[in-house]
């Protein structure tokens, strides 16, 4: 998309575009990563080296992939995933741990789990409504294609063809987001 003038977006992030995606998303990162790893003062880390890593990979930034905000959560879901991984590994396996207890205490999977199911809400915002109903439909809600398509209005053809180019879609939007980084 170009911008005004029909002059292409500019790759990478400056100073002042940094500083207001930290104004605007720092307390959403924060309340994500308190709920991830049930630390506020290790969630408050998690947010400064989010933004630390964005500033050293601010060149790489690029607007016609996302927004910031996307990008932001992409760097800090990564983080959490390896913090998730680390203490996994120092954890002791044979300690069971309670079902309360915070995600990063229960290992890499539930982690993983959260971090990707995440990852796939906020890719599914971010394909068309109709790929999103279709999508919605037949793997959340279990739905064949034929009651689909009559929940819908649609030929029962057209769900399936509109169901091909949403897992297109969704993969690309998947990769945008740096999906399996």
């Amino acid at each position: 998309m170009d911008a005004p003038g029909g002059v292409p977006p500019v790759p990478g992030m400056g100073a002042d575009e940094l500083e207001r995606a930290f104004t605007t998303h720092r307390a959403e990162l924060a309340g994500y990563a308190r709920r991830v790893l049930g630390d506020p003062d290790r969630a408050e880390e998690v947010v400064q080296e989010t933004f630390a890593r964005a500033w050293a990979s601010r060149a790489r930034f690029d607007p016609a992939a996302g927004a910031p905000r996307a990008w932001l959560f992409a760097i800090e879901r990564n983080l959490l995933a390896d913090l998730g991984r680390r203490r996994a590994r120092v954890a002791d396996e044979s300690v069971p741990v309670p079902p309360e207890a915070p995600l990063s205490a229960r290992g890499t999977d539930d982690l993983d789990r959260l971090l990707s199911s995440w990852q796939v809400v906020e890719a599914l915002r971010r394909v068309s409504p109709a790929h999103r109903a279709v999508l919605v439909g037949v793997f959340l809600e279990d739905r064949p294609a034929r009651e689909l398509a009559a929940g819908l209005g649609i030929p029962e053809g057209t769900v399936r063809s509109r169901l091909y180019y949403a897992l297109r879609s969704l993969r690309l939007v998947l990769a945008e987001m740096g999906w399996g980084e």
